[in-house]
């Protein structure tokens, strides 16, 4: 037997803990929904994020409220990174016909920048719940505690392997990122961001030092900056007062 716990703070007056409810281990994913709704904590939502370690395009935070019996309809379940990019659209799609409410905020690059990535991602946390159209009596998120959510909460250590509700979530937001980022490489195609998503690849990298970053790239992360004052320097070496717009050219 496995216990849930944390200290839910001054959102949950009835705290959730390892003495009011353990969870079995062959519980599989849905044993900590079963659990808490058990405990009158129901319905409970999960949530995660997508594109933190990428240094372009958007973080994309997603919450789900999925049945609280299980779907027979989502057999295929599973953490985002874990399933072929052909059948994590399948499972999109079968999550969406399932849940009870779900939502997703989208935080751009400049807004990253501006806050940092965790800052920026407990943010993107607290108001995809509050997108909910069904608010949830109990939220369960990934790897790290989030405050303010206006109701009792746990973080799950690798969440969105073991909590059927964090691993839709991770689902939602990966897949409506990997649209957006394939939106975007159409008016980057010079990045190929439809291949690697924004991540950092031997292929990124050499975009990046041939082009300098374009306003999808998080200037705030090192390697992107790096280039930045790469590509700037060269400019300076080159441009000379009466041939600015062909040292612009030859960059």
């Amino acid at each position: 037997m496995t216990a849930v716990g944390g200290d839910v703070g001054p959102d949950r007056t009835l705290p959730f803990t390892p003495a009011s409810a353990t969870i079995r281990r062959d519980g599989g994913l849905w044993g900590y929904e079963r659990a808490l709704v058990r405990r009158g904590l129901g319905p409970v939502a999960g949530v995660d994020e997508a594109g933190r370690g990428a240094c372009a395009g958007p973080l994309v935070v997603a919450a789900v409220i999925l049945p609280a019996g299980g779907s027979r309809r989502l057999g295929a379940l599973a953490d985002s990174k874990r399933l072929s990019a052909r059948l994590r659209d399948q499972v999109f799609e079968d999550i969406l016909g399932v849940a009870q409410a779900w939502a997703t905020v989208v935080i751009d690059a400049s807004e990253i920048d501006l806050h940092g990535v965790h800052v920026a991602n407990i943010a993107g946390m607290r108001r995809t719940v509050a997108r909910l159209a069904q608010r949830p009596g109990y939220v369960l998120t990934d790897g790290f505690a989030v405050a303010g959510l206006g109701v009792g909460s746990t973080a799950v250590l690798k969440g969105d392997q073991v909590v059927a509700c964090v691993a839709a979530a991770s689902v939602v937001a990966k897949v409506t990122r990997d649209r957006i980022m394939d939106g975007l490489h159409s008016g980057f195609p010079e990045y190929d961001f439809a291949q690697h998503k924004g991540y950092v690849t031997a292929t990124h990298a050499a975009a990046l030092a041939v082009y300098g970053p374009c306003e999808q790239h998080r200037m705030s992360y090192v390697n992107v900056a790096g280039a930045h004052r790469e590509r700037l320097s060269r400019l300076e070496d080159v441009v000379t007062p009466t041939g600015l717009c062909s040292a612009t050219e030859s960059a």
